[in-house]
């Protein structure tokens, strides 16, 4: 089954049981008739998100579920999805029900198509009307301006949760905490390619968010400079050749 799957579709769950049902199914939906799987990373729920993707797996056989023993973020749940895939090419999701899986096969196309780059490895959703406070649209606006000028990765939305991407190389990036916020910047910095794509935003599904503009506000400038750090450090080889 393994080397017939095409998409693995990965989502980082944390305390969204009322979430995850709705999200099965639009996924489901979104791909029927492809060879995927669905693997959800339960980040250590302390509500029955566990059990109600437990009970899911008898009603879609394509789940598969991933518990961390342990609360680790929302980066190391993405990690963890990926590191389980079986598909060479991984989906993304955010677990709250506001990335739409309707997008998901555009991305997949516009990534695996036969003229795309040889270089090309991620395909990375723009959230064009996002459906969020005013308040945190003012957060994510002022964070994507600054992580734009200083790390020059041209992205416009770096927390938009929906991405298709190569899950080889995803795996050669560095690991650290909220990676996730910059997997472009690193992609490019390794020598890929990345494109973007507009996609839908909807309103969460139930529950809170688990992040406010204030939270992340300190992780975020520490981690800004980590990211510029590792960029000047890495050296691209152009490619490798076996002789």
């Amino acid at each position: 089954m393994a080397q017939s799957l095409e998409f693995s579709i990965v989502v980082p769950v944390h305390n969204e049981s009322g979430n995850v049902e709705p999200l099965v199914t639009e996924i489901h939906r979104a791909l029927d008739g492809r060879a995927f799987e669905m693997v959800f990373v339960d980040d250590a729920s302390s509500d029955d998100t566990r059990a109600r993707l437990v009970d899911l797996k008898a009603r879609f056989p394509m789940l598969r579920v991933i518990s961390h023993r342990k609360n680790a973020g929302q980066s190391r749940a993405i990690r963890s999805g990926i590191l389980a895939a079986r598909a060479p090419v991984v989906g993304t999701l955010d677990g709250d029900g506001q990335n739409d899986p309707a997008d998901l096969p555009d991305l997949y196309r516009q990534l695996t198509r036969a003229d795309a780059p040889e270089s090309l490895k991620m395909v990375m959703g723009r959230r064009t009307k996002r459906k969020d406070t005013a308040w945190k649209r003012f957060g994510s606006t002022f964070a994507n301006r600054i992580r734009k000028r200083m790390l020059k990765d041209d992205c416009d939305d770096a927390g938009c949760g929906v991405k298709a991407i190569y899950r080889d190389a995803f795996l050669q990036l560095p690991y650290f905490d909220h990676i996730h916020r910059y997997v472009p910047a690193l992609m490019r910095a390794e020598g890929f390619d990345v494109e973007y794509r507009d996609v839908n935003h909807r309103e969460r599904g139930s529950g809170k968010s688990n992040y406010t503009n204030f939270g992340r506000l300190a992780d975020a400038l520490s981690d800004l400079r980590g990211v510029m750090w590792l960029i000047r450090r890495r050296r691209n080889p152009g490619g490798m050749d076996e002789l």
